[in-house]
C-alpha cells in the first residue's frame, strides 16, 4: 500500500481483519444483501472494462469494495478516498504493503480533492452506502467531478439508499418491515451503528481517531436520500452519456453510469 495522505501508520499486531468482518455485520444489519450489491458491482466492472481495472474507491470507509475487488481481481489497482479517521486507519492497517492500494484521506466538499489523486483518469469509480451523506448541492458539482475522472468508456456505480417519494405507501410498509427485522437481529447479539461506535471510542487503537472522526461528522451528516430518478438524470446533465439500474433491493438501488 502506498499513502498520499499525511496519517501515521496504525501500530502492527493489531487484528484488521477481525475490524473488517466486525464492520461487515453491522452494514449487513441493515443491508442484508450488502454482498449482493457488490457481486453485480463487480459483475459489471469486469463487463465494462475487464479483470484489471484502475478503480476509484470513492468514499471507500474501511475498504469494503477494495477488498472484494482485490480478492476477484488480483490484477487491479485501487484508490481509495476518504475523510473519515477510524474507518482510514482500519483500510490502512488492512492494506498495508499491498502496492495494488493507495489511500487518499480528502473531503469531497472540498473543491481541490481530485488533484490528491495519484491518476488522472480511472476505468471505474465505484462507492456504496455513501453519498446520502451529502446534499444535492455538493452531489450535483461530486457528479461533475467523477466524470471527468471516468475515462471514456469507463464506469460510475452508486449503491446507495434512493427514496422515491412517488411512492409513499411502499415506503412505509419497507421501513416498518426493516424496523421489525433488525429489532430481531438486535435481540439476537447484532450490533448496530451507535453500538459499533462505541466499541470503536474503547479500543486503544481506535479511540483517538474515531473522536477526530466525531469532531468532523457528528452523530451523522446532513446528507440526503434522493430518488434514482434525481441521480440518474444528475449524472447524465454532468457528463455520463447513458445511466440506469442495474440492481434494486426494497430500499437501494445501484445506478451504473457509462461515460
Amino acid at each position: 500500500m502506498t499513502e498520499t495522505d499525511t496519517g501515521a501508520a496504525t501500530a502492527a499486531g493489531d487484528d484488521w481483519q477481525a475490524w473488517q468482518e466486525s464492520w461487515d455485520r453491522q452494514q449487513e444489519w441493515y443491508m442484508p444483501d450488502r454482498e449482493d450489491r457488490f457481486r453485480i458491482m463487480l459483475d459489471m466492472v469486469e463487463a465494462f472494462v475487464g479483470p484489471d481495472p484502475r478503480v476509484l474507491d470513492l468514499a471507500c470507509g474501511t475498504g469494503s469494495i477494495t477488498a472484494r475487488l482485490l480478492d476477484r481481481f488480483p490484477e487491479a489497482t485501487s484508490t481509495g478516498v476518504d475523510l473519515d479517521p477510524a474507518l482510514l486507519t482500519i483500510a490502512r492497517g488492512t492494506f498495508a504493503g499491498d502496492e495494488r492500494v493507495t489511500l487518499v484521506e480528502a473531503d469531497l466538499k472540498d473543491p481541490d480533492w481530485p488533484a490528491r489523486l495519484p491518476y488522472d483518469t480511472y476505468d471505474a469509480v465505484l462507492t456504496a452506502t455513501a453519498l446520502h451523506w451529502l446534499r444535492r448541492e455538493t452531489l450535483e458539482v461530486l457528479y461533475g467531478q467523477v466524470a471527468r475522472l471516468v475515462r471514456y468508456g469507463g464506469v460510475f456505480m452508486n449503491a446507495d439508499h434512493m427514496v422515491d417519494d412517488g411512492t409513499p405507501r411502499i415506503n412505509a410498509v419497507e421501513a416498518a418491515y426493516s424496523r421489525a427485522r433488525r429489532d430481531r437481529a438486535l435481540r439476537q447479539g447484532a450490533l448496530d451503528w451507535a453500538e459499533w461506535w462505541n466499541l470503536a471510542a474503547k479500543d486503544p487503537v481506535l479511540a483517538e481517531p474515531t473522536a477526530r472522526r466525531f469532531e468532523i461528522y457528528g452523530a451523522h451528516a446532513d446528507g440526503e436520500m434522493l430518488s434514482p430518478a434525481w441521480h440518474a438524470r444528475t449524472l447524465r446533465e454532468r457528463g455520463f452519456a447513458e445511466v440506469r439500474p442495474v440492481w434494486c433491493s426494497p430500499s437501494d438501488t445501484l445506478l451504473l453510469a457509462l461515460k
